[in-house]
């Protein structure tokens, strides 16, 4: 395997964890001046809006077509660079026609989104800040596409950094409306279209001293963009599918008052790991791996598939454990102050709880598909989303009537399992490049036993923490950084890994 590409996932990971810790600061500050009040959640659901878009179109069908067809243009600089012109001219185009049809319909989109607000303030509230926001697909469409040409080239610093600016702008945004007494729903709704425009700058910047430089052009569907579209309309559904699952638990949420606002912050406290992980293993691996499979070379392929998904479960396993045993303490630290009162606390770590569960599945989703978008595979991960979907709707919305809204996080959990499952099948026929090898077989089990162990040790210190009286952020340091030692001691005790594995991967890519 090429030396960067365990560089690479240090990369994008550490740029990514700045970027949920400046996430971090920006929710504990909206959860102190918003609560999960009307404000709150009408601005919620007016962000998801867009993100939920960004997803579909760029982050999801487009750049999973794109970046493998890409990456094998790459031997040809003037070939590559002609297909992500004629690219990124045609996702300009069809993303500024949705945005202008979404701004008309924008009513529409927010009773699909959060029916249960209707007949509140909440659904007025949501219209307006949705109509400010959505602009925002634009932006950071175009931006998640210029990362993909970065990525490609083995670029990952400006694209993973640009998050970053979003956050940061967003605090100076809430900390400038505090002071001057702005309407604070307002001050988000319009601060994010900027936080748009500086992530497309940033990204755009690097690319163009790099030599690739883009602009709207007219679009041309060159047969290059009719091979694009024949792997992304597969990809764009499955996209679909995948949006449709938020949408059902954010449907259940809605029908609930302040659900929404728990959903999403514990969402965001799951995400850290899995953005961290997930996040940088899927943008790393997938242009690996489609290189390797080009060169057939089939024994690069399995070692990359492998350390991915053996430094996935490295991170993801106890964090999946730790959350759950400190769930509590770990919102009320960071989030039970101003308008956050400890009932919130307390419904946002039972949500929170049930994620974590799923934290390892969701990991591991960005690890198998790559496998399948490698091969220019999309359809197959459509069927297989398909069937999860129907999952997490019978969960959700079957459960909702005893379970209240913890159903929405209980069906999202399930249908995650689900999916990779059926992502793990289906990949028995890829031959080698989608096997385990030695190694991994020899990591994992162990990886489970010490965070196992770390689980029950946490337990423990959560426990005398509580009776000690201990004031909260005192008390979440140490059962963060504790629990963080007490593994990694574990991991290297049970010899789920070994320092010589780490150098030797850094220094070499294996």
């Amino acid at each position: 395997m090429k030396s960067g590409l365990v560089r690479g996932f240090l990369s994008v990971g550490i740029w990514t964890f700045v970027s949920r810790v400046s996430g971090f600061v920006r929710d504990i500050l909206m959860a102190a001046w918003l609560g999960t009040g009307p404000v709150a959640e009408a601005f919620l659901i007016a962000l998801s809006l867009p993100n939920m878009f960004r997803r579909f179109f760029a982050e999801g069908a487009f750049n999973t077509a794109f970046v493998p067809i890409f990456s094998k243009k790459l031997d040809n600089r003037r070939d590559a660079l002609r297909f992500a012109s004629e690219a990124f001219s045609g996702l300009f185009v069809t993303v500024l026609i949705l945005s202008a049809v979404a701004m008309i319909f924008m009513p529409v989109l927010v009773w699909l989104m959060a029916s249960g607000f209707q007949g509140d303030e909440r659904f007025a509230l949501a219209v307006e800040y949705g109509r400010i926001t959505f602009p925002y697909i634009l932006l950071i469409s175009m931006a998640s596409m210029v990362s993909g040409v970065l990525n490609a080239n083995g670029r990952f610093t400006a694209a993973a950094a640009a998050p970053v600016l979003l956050n940061l702008l967003f605090i100076a945004a809430m900390g400038l409306g505090r002071w001057r007494g702005w309407d604070l729903g307002l001050t988000l709704a319009w601060a994010t279209p900027v936080t748009g425009i500086s992530q497309l700058a940033l990204v755009w910047w690097d690319a163009h001293r790099t030599g690739w430089t883009f602009l709207p052009r007219r679009p041309r569907l060159s047969p290059d963009m009719r091979r694009l579209l024949a792997v992304a309309l597969p990809a764009a559904f499955a996209g679909g599918v995948v949006q449709l699952n938020l949408l059902i638990g954010r449907q259940v949420g809605s029908r609930f008052d302040g659900a929404i606002g728990w959903l999403s912050y514990s969402d965001r406290l799951y995400q850290l790991p899995l953005g961290v992980v997930g996040a940088a293993v899927a943008v790393v691996l997938l242009p690996e791996l489609a290189r390797r499979l080009r060169a057939g070379d089939h024994a690069g392929g399995q070692s990359a598939y492998s350390r991915a998904t053996e430094f996935g479960l490295f991170l993801t396993l106890p964090a999946a454990f730790a959350i759950a045993v400190i769930a509590q303490p770990m919102v009320a630290a960071l989030f039970e102050r101003g308008q956050f009162t400890a009932f919130d606390t307390a419904q946002t770590a039972k949500a929170l709880v049930v994620y974590a569960l799923g934290l390892p599945a969701f990991v591991l989703q960005k690890i198998l598909q790559p496998l399948y978008f490698a091969r220019e595979d999309t359809r197959t991960p459509f069927r297989f989303a398909l069937w999860s979907m129907v999952v997490n709707a019978a969960v959700a919305f079957g459960l909702m009537q005893p379970l209240g809204f913890i159903a929405a996080a209980l069906g999202t959990t399930v249908a995650a399992w689900v999916m990779v499952a059926q992502l793990w099948w289906g990949t028995r026929a890829m031959g080698q490049a989608a096997r385990a090898d030695a190694r991994l077989r020899r990591t994992a089990p162990r990886i489970v036993l010490a965070s196992a162990l770390m689980a029950m040790a946490l337990w423990l210190i959560r426990d005398w923490l509580a009776a000690s009286g201990m004031a909260r952020i005192p008390g979440l340091a140490i059962l963060v950084f504790g629990g963080a030692a007490i593994y990694f001691s574990l991991a290297f005790l049970t010899r789920a890994y070994r320092l010589g594995d780490l150098g030797t991967a850094v220094r070499r890519g294996r």
